[in-house]
């Protein structure tokens, strides 16, 4: 009996348990792997996200021949047209047709040249950028960060190897914030929920680090990457609300972080009267952008919804005059 009541309480902390943030991108990234299989592996080859290392050794030297089979099953190879082949043996020089060089022909056998059609160029203001490898990334791979992950039976954890009070916030608060544009895992994984550790017990520690923040911030904006700006939002929202006067404090560097919001602000789902499943994510940029101007205004002092008219002249004050 004694087991048994035992036994419902563990299975009960353990369903109660919250999913962080960082593990609900692990999750999201698997069954999105189920629909788009080869998505980050075409990114990766387009340069749109940095490549790993070749090996767990290193990369490879530079005169090895590396295989290019994998190219050829994604499609990216451009092939050479297949024409007929020489009877000769010679799998290269396509056979001549018996129709050219000997006049009279009357059909053509050179192929037709494609109409020159002017398109307006588009100004790609809305496009992914190229993602940068990130300092996170090198720190954590030469073994620098005193974090491993610790693997639970829902979700994962970071294991601390020293207690959080204990660390020097100016040195690794900017370097987990540069990890945010990361989309490969465990890079993004650590480096979010090491953000959300750090920010959850660093207290008075976290407002003199602020302007080493704006950075990595920055870089991770203009990625304009709808699956990494969500992510940058929701950790803006936490850092403003860790703490007394960091909402202020960010107020001088608004001309950095809200361009791109002011691109974004109008990135709202308009699915009729269908359902939005995918609502717990909170991955709406136009509500998430909403959500992170508000509290800005709240917490910005008396400057900070002037400042935030300048760069974004259709938003609206939420504080009641």
């Amino acid at each position: 009996m004694q087991w048994a009541k035992s036994g419902g309480q563990l299975f009960g902390a353990m369903h109660n348990q919250k999913v962080s943030d960082a593990a609900q991108l692990v999750q999201y990234d698997e069954f999105a792997r189920m629909i788009y299989p080869n998505r980050k592996k075409i990114d990766k080859i387009k340069g749109h996200l940095p490549k790993g290392q070749a090996s767990p050794f290193g990369d490879f030297p530079s005169d090895y021949t590396k295989p290019t089979e994998h190219l050829k099953s994604l499609g990216l190879l451009n092939y050479k047209a297949k024409g007929d082949l020489s009877a000769r043996g010679d799998r290269t020089t396509p056979r001549r047709s018996i129709l050219s060089h000997m006049g009279g022909a009357c059909v053509s056998t050179s192929p037709r040249l494609p109409r020159e059609v002017s398109v307006a160029p588009k100004a790609g203001a809305f496009s992914r950028r190229k993602i940068a490898s990130s300092e996170f990334r090198r720190y954590y791979d030469r073994g620098d960060l005193p974090i491993q992950i610790h693997h639970a039976g829902t979700s994962n954890r970071i294991a601390w190897k020293v207690d959080i009070e204990k660390l020097d916030y100016h040195h690794y608060l900017p370097i987990f914030f540069d990890g945010l544009r990361e989309k490969d895992d465990p890079y993004r994984f650590l480096a979010v929920e090491g953000c959300h550790n750090m920010l959850d017990r660093g207290g008075s520690k976290i407002l003199p680090v602020v302007p080493q923040l704006i950075i990595p911030i920055k870089a991770a904006l203009n990625t304009r990457d709808v699956e990494v700006i969500p992510t940058i939002l929701k950790i803006l929202q936490k850092l403003v609300l860790s703490g007394e006067m960091i909402g202020e404090a960010l107020v001088p560097y608004y001309r950095q972080l809200l361009p791109v919001m002011n691109l974004f602000r109008n990135s709202q789902k308009n699915i009729g009267d269908g359902i939005d499943y995918g609502q717990r994510l909170r991955s709406n940029l136009g509500e998430l952008i909403d959500e992170t101007l508000e509290i800005f205004e709240i917490h910005g002092g008396d400057d900070a919804f002037i400042n935030i008219k300048y760069m974004i002249p259709a938003h609206e004050s939420c504080v009641a005059a």
